[in-house]
């Protein structure tokens, strides 16, 4: 497994949001490597069944990522939760994607969850990293049913997210060639701007219907990935998977 590793580029976007705070400038990077105990050398937990996945810890990501094939589909619907700003300005992106995992692209789309100057502000947004973030104008509000896709076919990505509370769709198609697609991900983020940010308390939120290539989630036998500070202490830890079901719960600002 990969050591920690910079994001390709550091630089970011203002990206607008919804209600009135203003946030600093985030990108969703590719996943950071906890290096030596807490991640170099992968553990494993059972999850029922008698289906073992390698588990993994980063200290930017929390989710499950299907690697180790060529992958041209992800999906998952989840509703979006709400974030507590009590302890003060932190953030969280939610979203699937291809690549990221080992590789340094990541084709993705998701929604943000942030806390500053003690108010919450919640966004939508599609990202095609190394390039800048696209934030979309569209409301988003806690408590929505977000379903979240990302599909490569004939060297064009197509990135949709879906608010069905909220009663609208967002889809965009990009053409870029040479990326990896070498790993599929549901993930809870702590995002970047100049360093990974302090990740806010967004509670659990739970993820259902989670595909990768067509199929459910768990039957790709993927990667569990546990969010821990660099001394490895628990950020956000993954529950068990479900076939395409599985939580993620906050545990540390």
């Amino acid at each position: 497994m990969a050591t920690a590793f910079a994001p390709a580029a550091a630089a970011a976007t203002s990206a607008a949001v919804a209600g009135p705070a203003v946030h600093a400038a985030t990108v969703n990077a590719p996943m950071h490597h906890v290096s030596g105990q807490h991640g170099s050398v992968p553990f494993f937990i059972s999850h029922g069944g008698g289906v073992k996945h390698a588990t993994s810890t980063s200290d930017n990501w929390s989710g499950y990522a299907a690697n180790g094939s060529t992958y041209t589909s992800v999906s998952t619907t989840f509703v979006q939760p709400s974030v507590d700003c009590s302890q003060g300005d932190g953030y969280s992106s939610f979203w699937v994607g291809l690549d990221g995992y080992s590789s340094s692209s990541v084709e993705q789309t998701g929604t943000e969850a942030d806390c500053s100057g003690g108010q919450a502000s919640y966004s939508a947004w599609y990202e095609m990293y190394p390039a800048n973030p696209v934030t979309y104008s569209n409301t988003v509000q806690p408590g929505d049913t977000i379903t979240e896709t990302v599909k490569y076919a004939s060297g064009a990505y197509t990135l949709t997210l879906k608010d069905s509370t909220e009663g609208w769709t967002k889809t965009v198609t990009k053409k870029e060639s040479g990326l990896a697609r070498s790993s599929a991900e549901v993930i809870a983020e702590a995002p970047y701007s100049g360093g990974v940010l302090p990740l806010d308390d967004f509670g659990t939120v739970n993820f259902s219907n989670s595909t990768v290539n067509g199929s459910n989630l768990a039957s790709t036998n993927p990667t569990g990935i546990n969010m821990v500070s660099d001394s490895g202490t628990p950020e956000a830890t993954i529950s068990s998977l479900n076939g395409g079901a599985f939580s993620i719960t906050w545990n540390s600002l």
